[in-house]
């Protein structure tokens, strides 16, 4: 059953990994499952530091191995970069609270930069740090220009012995009051332009590393600190030049992938209590469960929790599969940050439409889900930010495609090298992909995959017969209209990739389809009521509309793994 690709902590067994791992994956899960639920809700609700998860994950040596390269590991041959088991750990992290998650994830896009870093001190003395239990930070975005690369205010001044002082702030970072390491984002004062750029670690316990305040109201400590005269000598600066600009952005590509797994595990604790609250509650003499609609919801909730979890999965094959020819994963990332994340929110609503109050009551984890999900499609540049980036792949990967070789499952224990060797971050307009119409090909028996290919080729039209305009490429508003019907389409493509090397139930699969068909007739009737849209384009999008095909056994037995979900899993009081 498609049950099985849920995170359920009472039958966790992830024999897939290494002994080492799966010990650290489950003494994860045991340490939050022995505190309880009640104490992690009071200390969510009372916004109470993650200071002792940080202990267990530096007693354990948690994020020391799974966030150490191979080759900065001293021979320690458990510690690697494996964006595989880092996935599972993400989606642990996120079912038992955001916050927790939160240091872990900003831990990653703090060390982006020293593992890309040639400086052997830098990476020598993060290791060491991390092997003593400290985390990092990230310290790219500002107060007033956020995370624009082109523009800091951290300003490197040349001491006159080889070395700078740095002077400004930096606002939005996770971790800044407890990192050893933090990267930090500046540009020298003596050189113009690009040139200028310059990655340096600071140490948040330096008395020259001014803690300003939290800038959120949240369990999670994201940060505004300032650097008065702080001393950045040679050994502490990572990259420089347009080496650091690639730096940044390569981070972003490594650690906000981690955004989709996050938005798993918070769904899948949701899912659990949300659907064991509803199918022991009675109105009107019946479950609410037995409620025609609330069965459309909570199957179209778990449908597209399936498919987060099946498009993800697939993704970090794409990312672990990575190389200098093969760059696809640059698509794909965006995809997670973006649609996964606001799959996130659909699952979260749906699940919240029927349970109503409930929702709202603080000692119920969905609670905070409710609260916590709706940042993830805003840690990494808006929505609109990450459609722009995918508009950029769409010529060729819907018309020029190339032979690849197959991209197996991976789960092997290897490092994920690659990642820190991205290159220089440009020519994504270049990238080429495989043909995407062979997994729909291959599902092709299956009603609602067959006719939301249909819809899939008459994008293809639209943007050969009726494509948008210059005027209207500059026009946001219509051209990210455009680029939701295809990011639909990448969607689905890693979705029942996903499903093949599984063995998905092909009922699921069916269901999920009939969930984007009409997710793709509502873009297109988003873009018929755009006020750019040509006459021919208004037709289009009228003509594109489809009504899924119904199949009420199909649906039914959909449904019962659904049911099956109350009582599956509670969390220890």
């Amino acid at each position: 059953m498609s049950n099985d690709l849920l995170l359920n902590p009472r039958t966790y067994d992830p024999k897939h990994f290494d002994p080492e791992t799966r010990r650290l994956l489950r003494a994860t899960i045991d340490w939050f499952e022995n505190r309880g639920k009640n104490q992690l809700m009071d200390d969510y609700n009372d916004h109470v530091f993650t200071a002792d998860f940080l202990e267990f994950a530096a007693k354990e040596g948690l994020f020391a191995t799974f966030l150490t390269p191979s080759s900065d590991a001293e021979g320690d041959e458990n510690k690697r970069w494996d964006t595989a088991r880092n996935a599972a750990l993400n989606e642990i992290l996120g079912f038992y609270g955001q916050s927790y998650w939160y240091t872990w994830q900003v831990t990653i896009l703090g060390l982006g930069p020293v593992w890309q870093s040639a400086n052997e001190q830098v990476r020598a003395k993060t290791a060491k740090l991390l092997s003593e239990g400290h985390v990092a930070a990230f310290g790219l975005s500002e107060k007033t220009h956020g995370a624009d690369i082109y523009q800091t205010d951290m300003v490197l001044t040349p001491d006159g012995k080889g070395g700078f002082r740095a002077n400004g702030s930096k606002y939005y970072i996770g971790n800044g009051n407890v990192a050893g390491v933090v990267s930090v984002f500046g540009r020298r004062s003596d050189i113009e332009g690009p040139e200028g750029y310059v990655f340096f670690t600071a140490d948040s316990r330096h008395p020259n590393y001014h803690l300003v305040k939290n800038v959120v109201s949240a369990q999670h400590y994201v940060s505004e600190f300032r650097l008065e005269d702080y001393p950045v000598s040679a050994e502490t600066i990572m990259h420089t030049g347009e080496d650091a600009f690639s730096a940044a952005l390569n981070t972003v590509n490594v650690g906000k992938f981690n955004l989709c797994a996050d938005g798993i595990g918070i769904c899948t604790h949701a899912m659990y209590e949300a659907v064991t609250h509803s199918h022991n509650r009675y109105l009107y003499g019946k479950p609410v469960t037995n409620f025609p609609h609330v069965r459309r919801e909570f199957t179209d909730a778990y449908v597209r929790l399936i498919g987060m979890k099946l498009f993800s999965d697939r993704a970090v094959d794409y990312f672990r599969s990575a190389n200098a020819d093969d760059r696809r994963y640059l698509l794909f990332n965006p995809m997670t940050k973006m649609k996964v994340t606001t799959e996130a929110e659909k699952v979260i609503d749906l699940l919240w439409d029927v349970i109503a109050a409930k929702g709202f009551e603080k000692d119920t984890y969905f609670d905070k889900a409710a609260k916590d999900i709706r940042g993830l499609p805003k840690l990494e540049g808006t929505v609109h930010v990450n459609l722009a980036l995918i508009q950029k792949f769409m010529s060729n990967y819907l018309f020029n495609p190339v032979e690849y070789a197959p991209v197996p499952t991976r789960l092997e224990a290897a490092d994920d090298t690659f990642l820190f060797h991205q290159g220089p971050a440009h020519g994504l307009g270049a990238i080429r992909f495989a043909d995407w119409r062979a997994p729909y090909d291959r599902f092709a028996k299956l009603p609602n995959v067959a006719r939301f290919r249909e819809q899939a080729d008459a994008l293809c039209e639209l943007l050969t017969d009726n494509a948008p305009t210059k005027e209207q490429l500059k026009d946001l508003d219509f051209s990210l209209s455009v680029t939701q019907l295809f990011a639909l389409v990448v969607y689905g493509q890693l979705i029942l990739e996903q499903a093949e090397l599984t063995g998905l139930d092909t009922d699921v699969v069916d269901e999920l389809f009939d969930v984007l068909i009409r997710d793709f007739s509502g873009f297109a009737t988003d873009l018929y009521g755009k006020a750019a849209a040509t006459d021919a384009q208004v037709a289009w999008a009228k003509a594109a509309v489809r009504r899924p095909a119904p199949d009420a056994e199909r649906y039914a037995r959909v449904w019962s793994q659904v049911e099956a979900l109350s009582g599956a899993y509670e969390m220890q009081p």
